[in-house]
């Protein structure tokens, strides 16, 4: 196999349905994009593997909702590892990629930087939001932390507050292929059972920690036996299969799933991308006065912002700035 039919799958999104068992799916692999996402930040092991985690759950959920604008997971702690945070965009054309950006915020006085990041979350939420754009209001679902990981969370958030029964398999790591240089390599499969007219939740109170739903407290009868056999088979997913690039998505899901009519649907391409820009700085900034505006000016005389998804560095005019501007906006320097 040449390394150009290994990579083919690199920073993809392949939609599937199993016909048999009416469960849809998304098999993603990140590669280029993961790296140019932790590329923007020096993160220590625990939040690395926080921020690549985020940034996968957010390839896999954002193409199931028909998204125009902005899909963003949020989650956040009272622990060192206080908020990461991922945003997916819905391609602007045909044929263009999605969109993906992720940062996190941390103290580094509190953080075990080698320990296991999920515990130094601490107490706290996971939250889906969903912005249409310009003339919508936005949506917003949030459930507790609960279980020992995001994609745990992730499935308690689709039981609790979607009750759709969902689940998660991913891998994430740093890997190195013959010959090339060490880099991030990401890859998980999604499986939902399709919504059905009249789907309710079986019980008051859920099975999971704290009473929460469980993706297992949904179904019953032979949709519960169908989702329970495709559970069982996701189980059976090697960490390996999951980052490639040696096993083709439309393979694994074949090995994973062939007596349940495995159905694929195009792929379609994501990348690291921010919609971070001077424009937006300048609004952000609109609603404070000149004295506000003063504070936030340096020695030097000029304000400045930062992107934390990008990085990006502007500098400013402070007369330019606020709903007191006395001057016209003039071009901001993006460093």
């Amino acid at each position: 196999m040449d390394l150009g039919a290994r990579i083919a799958w690199d920073d993809t999104v392949l939609p599937f349905q199993l016909d048999a068992s009416d469960i849809r799916g998304r098999v993603a692999r990140l590669d280029g994009t993961l790296e140019r996402v932790l590329a923007q930040h020096d993160y220590p092991p625990a939040i690395e593997a926080l921020v690549a985690e985020t940034a996968l759950l957010a390839a896999l959920i954002g193409p199931t909702v028909k998204l125009r604008w902005k899909l963003s997971l949020q989650i956040r702690g009272d622990g060192p590892a206080r908020i990461i945070a991922a945003d997916y965009y819905a391609p602007e054309a045909d044929g263009e990629p999605a969109r993906i950006r992720a940062w996190a915020s941390y103290d580094p006085a509190r953080l075990d930087p080698a320990g296991e990041g999920f515990g130094q979350i601490g107490k706290g939420y996971f939250a889906i939001l969903i912005d249409q754009g310009e003339g919508t209001t936005p949506y917003q679902g949030i459930t507790p932390l609960s279980g020992g990981s995001l994609s745990t969370c992730a499935e308690t958030y689709f039981a609790q507050s979607e009750q759709l029964p969902t689940r998660f398999a991913l891998s994430f790591g740093r890997s190195r292929l013959v010959g090339g240089a060490e880099q991030w390599r990401a890859g998980g499969v999604m499986i939902q059972s399709m919504p059905k007219a009249g789907m309710g939740v079986a019980a008051a109170e859920g099975s999971g920690d704290n009473g929460l739903l469980h993706h297992r407290d949904l179904l019953d009868g032979e949709e519960g036996e169908n989702w329970s056999r495709a559970n069982i088979l996701l189980d059976t997913v090697e960490p390996l299969e999951l980052v490639g690039p040696q096993v083709h998505p439309t393979d694994l899901l074949v090995r994973l799933f062939h007596e349940d009519g495995p159905r694929i649907f195009p792929a379609h391409p994501v990348a690291f991308g921010c919609s971070c820009g001077e424009d937006k700085v300048r609004q952000s900034l609109s609603i404070y006065s000149a004295k506000d505006i003063r504070h936030m000016t340096t020695p030097q005389g000029v304000v400045t912002a930062d992107c934390q998804f990008c990085g990006a560095h502007y500098e400013f005019d402070p007369t330019t700035l606020g709903f007191e501007a006395t001057s016209p906006a003039g071009a901001g320097a993006s460093v």
